[in-house]
């Protein structure tokens, strides 16, 4: 039987669902899209796979999903019908056709995740979708030395969630760094807002969080950067004791490898 293979791309606020997989019982974003692909071609008769399983009350800006179908589909009008069904916190951003060696989760080449946050007084509560308010003072030039401790090829089983006995826990890190966030704004956020920009091939189970808890804990002088170090060299077993709200971390964009994608995009 023939089968086919579609790369769609996405983008959605988190703050109302469960995450990106399917659960029973709570409401999550691929259940999302499966009742709207289901809708939209009238059967469900097919099977969806995400690229990245962002956890509850994450973000994306650029996610994608893999789609299999036993009918060939119109890209152009299929993404026209999905985007309109689709509940106005998910958007549609693209669609294209691939060939069945394509595998949606060994295929991204990179992923670039934000993680925004302010420190000082309580914010507007509107805010609390996207950016953390930590209360206090933060030391920002000293967090931006720590972010860059990050980068390259590092031990992080101080910074998974839940590590597993056998798990391959090194991660090479192309960038991380925190710079003044001019990417997202809203009149209701607080005035001096930041992002933690890193970019990777994959990461582990609350890595990025924990990530951020750990460079908070520099901010206000509870750790140095000398005891960040030594929580990169694999031989530390104590681990992060606190992780950064979720609401706050965005997939910013995936990037894949292009070589298995079919010449034509649409049918």
């Amino acid at each position: 039987m023939t089968k086919y293979y579609y790369l769609i791309r996405i983008q959605y606020l988190g703050f109302r669902y469960h995450g990106w997989a399917t659960q029973k019982h709570h409401k999550t974003v691929q259940s999302m899209v499966d009742k709207t692909v289901a809708f939209v071609l009238g059967h469900d008769d097919f099977r969806t796979m995400g690229g990245s399983r962002t956890d509850s009350k994450v973000s994306a800006n650029e996610m994608a999903f893999q789609l299999f179908t036993k009918e060939p589909l119109d890209c152009k009008s299929f993404l026209k019908d999905f985007d309109t069904n689709l509940p106005t916190d998910i958007r549609a951003l693209g669609m294209e056709e691939v060939d069945s060696k394509f595998n949606i989760i060994q295929a991204p080449r990179l992923k670039e995740y934000l993680y925004l946050f302010s420190f000082g007084e309580k914010a507007h509560p509107f805010s609390a979708s996207l950016v953390s308010t930590f209360p206090g003072n933060l030391d920002i030039e000293l967090m931006k030395q720590g972010a860059k401790l990050y980068q390259g090829t590092k031990n992080f089983k101080a910074y998974c969630a839940s590590p597993k006995e056998n798990q391959q826990f090194t991660r090479e890190i192309l960038l991380s760094q925190i710079e003044e966030n001019t990417e997202y704004t809203a009149s209701f956020f607080p005035k001096d807002t930041y992002a933690f920009k890193v970019q990777g091939k994959g990461f582990l189970r609350y890595q990025i969080r924990l990530m951020m808890a750990q460079l908070v804990r520099l901010g206000r002088n509870e750790i140095t950067l000398d005891e960040m170090k030594q929580s990169l060299n694999g031989e530390n077993e104590q681990h992060i004791p606190s992780i950064a709200p979720a609401s706050a971390l965005i997939l910013q964009k995936t990037v894949f490898d292009s070589s298995s994608k079919k010449d034509q995009n649409q049918n």
